[in-house]
């Protein structure tokens, strides 16, 4: 059984735990909700903050492998949605919803337990994963500036919407707290870091539990009886493609063309490869914009890492 199965078995086993205990209502309704809301203001930000901080700002800095990531990101976000104008004129919010669903992976609640389980021991791993999801968060924020322009929901400058998207996000914030505390060479306390970091590793296991309690929930949005329209299958299939195929197939050219390290390479791959993140959903639904597909997408792009994922640690790693 190629490596790989062993933490991907682990995250998804989490998320179908996540799923079965909504459908059995075994918990309140809104309890995937209070999980989201505290890994996103509390544990993620924790473990983004203690891994960062305690990794040398030169493990950070691989510049290299921040323009490969980034660079690969955005032409999957540029290339879909120039594509979705094609095939949808004048339709800029599905536009941008499939953009966001082709790009935005979930190099957080899914890619730090992957790259911690995968590379156990090595700091670079969970910094390399802790980076991918900051520049991650970036291109949300784009798409969000977006949204709130075409929808027109309050009247502000693209500037200033996505200036406080960025301040007021606890990710970025923890972030920066790290990345700053490690390039100026700070100590933290050992027994404040062992308080930082048990906080944080609880972010991964709520958050796919929550993710997967998310996902059972998806399907009170079906107004169909068809489980997916023929139309809806070509969006998702499409999606899926340039997410868990073109994006890291990007990743993976430009990271060698701009010299980066092989290990650094693969964790750059695995990471861009990973299926869409369960927050495009959430906004989805804040906009009602691409709600189905974008649930149904995710679902679909989980269970085809079965397959991608094994395929490219097998190529990455052997």
């Amino acid at each position: 059984m190629p490596a790989i199965l062993t933490p991907l078995l682990a995250v998804f086993g989490i998320m179908l735990l996540g799923t079965l205990v909504q459908k059995a209502k075994l918990l309140p309704t809104e309890t995937d909700q209070v999980l989201n809301q505290y890994v996103y203001y509390i544990a993620f930000p924790a473990i983004m903050l203690i891994t960062l901080a305690q990794t040398p700002i030169n493990d950070i800095l691989h510049w290299g492998y921040i323009a490969g990531f980034s660079v690969a990101m955005l032409m999957s976000y540029v290339v879909t949605f120039i594509v979705s104008l094609l095939f949808n004129p004048q339709q800029t919010a599905i536009a941008t919803m499939r953009a966001l669903n082709a790009t935005f992976g979930n190099t957080a609640f899914i890619g730090i337990p992957l790259m911690a389980m995968i590379f156990p021991g090595e700091q670079i791993a969970l910094a390399a994963a802790a980076i991918a999801s900051l520049l991650s968060v970036l291109i949300f924020a784009v798409a969000l500036v977006s949204l709130e322009m075409i929808n027109k929901t309050q009247q502000s400058s693209a500037a200033k919407i996505i200036s406080l998207a960025l301040v007021k996000n606890p990710i970025v914030v923890g972030s920066l707290l790290g990345i700053a505390i490690s390039a100026i060479g700070i100590t933290l306390p050992d027994s404040f870091a062992l308080m930082i970091r048990q906080l944080g590793m609880t972010s991964s296991p709520c958050a796919l539990f929550a993710i997967g309690m998310v996902l059972a929930k998806s399907g009170q949005y079906q107004t169909s009886p068809q489980f997916i329209s023929a139309k809806q299958a070509f969006d998702i299939s499409s999606i899926n493609l340039i997410k868990l195929v073109a994006q890291p197939a990007f990743t993976y050219i430009l990271m060698l063309s701009l010299n980066v390290e092989a290990q650094l390479i693969a964790m750059g791959v695995i990471l861009a490869a990973l299926p869409t993140a369960a927050s495009v959903y959430l906004l989805a639904q804040r906009y009602q914009t691409q709600v189905i597909t974008s649930a149904q997408g995710i679902l679909l792009g989980t269970i085809i890492t079965f397959i991608t994922l094994p395929l490219l640690e097998r190529f990455l790693l052997h």
